[in-house]
């Protein structure tokens, strides 16, 4: 008994807790089947990790900021009737993050764009990815106040940079000043290949510029960088895939920067 008592004791001081509290049932059933010490071993080692795995995903999820728990599953099809599976089936494998590409999805109000965002986001917590959600709007009062109080560039740091996936929802349905389109650009040229970004928007591209202070020039500018690797869908009664090239992001960017001269 003493024995356990210090091999507990020294789990807890290594932050093994796991560990003890499946030593003595995995230990007899180590002599029922008589393990290998290397076999025992590696089962007590599986317990811990299974256990420090399933803290992690509870951690990530909470602080991840997600309004409600959505998955793929849950998606209804049936109202989305053109929603191509394969696609959505291919970020939910989560490679678009290893490959630091933006998915961006486009739509009405009601056909589910919230709830795909965080169903990928979701997915990306449980296979153990920082992730972050936020509202447009949310993001912009806190990048101000952020600004504000002299601490922009450890806000950018902590909440910009450090997520591997960054889902910012809801982009136009308020209109950004030049300040806070300014800030956006920043949001996103701090991400340009280093890490993933996933937007919601209400408003095709060609009406982007009125979200961002009716600044055509910076909008192509942020366009440039969201859309160079991204995954694009437009959702309404089905959602049509396009897939982002350079060539039709400079036609729509030069397509903005006439509209804003003329």
């Amino acid at each position: 008994m003493m024995e356990l008592e210090r091999i507990d004791d020294l789990c807890q001081k290594l932050a093994m807790g796991t560990l003890a509290t499946h030593l003595g049932h995995t230990t007899e059933e180590a002599v029922r089947k008589d393990w290998s010490y290397q076999e025992f071993f590696e089962r007590m080692l599986q317990a811990e990790h299974r256990e420090r795995q399933e803290r992690s995903r509870v951690a990530l999820t909470k602080t991840a900021g997600f309004p409600a728990i959505k998955t793929i599953e849950q998606y209804d099809f049936t109202f989305a009737t053109g929603a191509p599976k394969s696609l959505l089936n291919e970020l939910n494998s989560l490679a678009f993050i290893e490959r630091a590409e933006n998915v961006v999805l486009l739509g009405p109000s009601g056909v589910g764009k919230t709830h795909l965002a965080i169903a990928l986001g979701y997915k990306a917590t449980q296979s153990g990815i920082k992730t972050r959600f936020v509202s447009a709007a949310d993001l912009m009062l806190q990048l101000a106040s952020a600004h504000r109080d002299g601490r922009l560039k450890e806000y950018i740091r902590r909440a910009i940079q450090a997520p591997k996936l960054l889902i910012i929802d809801e982009l136009g349905y308020l209109p950004f000043s030049r300040e806070e389109a300014s800030h956006f650009l920043k949001v996103i040229a701090q991400r340009y290949e280093h890490g993933s970004v996933m937007i919601t928007s209400n408003l095709p591209f060609a009406q982007w510029d009125t979200a961002f202070a009716g600044d055509a020039t910076m909008t192509a500018a942020m366009l440039d960088r969201l859309l160079h690797h991204s995954h694009i869908a437009m959702i309404a009664a089905e959602i049509v895939i396009i897939s982002a090239n350079p060539t039709r992001i400079k036609e729509q960017s030069d397509r903005l920067i006439r509209k804003d001269c003329c």
